[in-house]
């Protein structure tokens, strides 16, 4: 067994391993995905911190606990089959 790992470890990896003015990359697996923010816009007003917070809790299912998207490979593979995109809640709209 490798010395770094022990049994229950979670060896799962994700990353984002880019952010520009027009989406992210999102590294899992081996294999980097872009998801530009016209399909994800729950990522375009957060803070960089905030959007490399992301976990795998299993393949193939993201996580970012700070601003609450899951999301799966089949969403940011194909987001054309999904056509509800979640719009980003403002701080204006929680005051009125």
């Amino acid at each position: 067994m490798n010395e770094f790992v022990t049994r229950g470890d979670n060896i799962l990896t994700v990353e984002v391993s880019h952010i520009s003015s027009h989406g992210i990359w999102l590294l899992a697996n081996g294999k980097e995905q872009f998801l530009p923010f016209e399909h994800f816009p729950h990522f375009k007003a957060h803070t960089v911190s905030a959007i490399l917070n992301v976990q795998q809790p299993s393949p193939g299912h993201y996580y970012w606990p700070e601003l609450d998207v899951d999301l799966s490979d089949a969403i940011t593979t194909h987001p054309e089959r999904f056509p509800l995109i979640a719009q980003p809640s403002s701080a204006a709209e929680h005051d009125s």
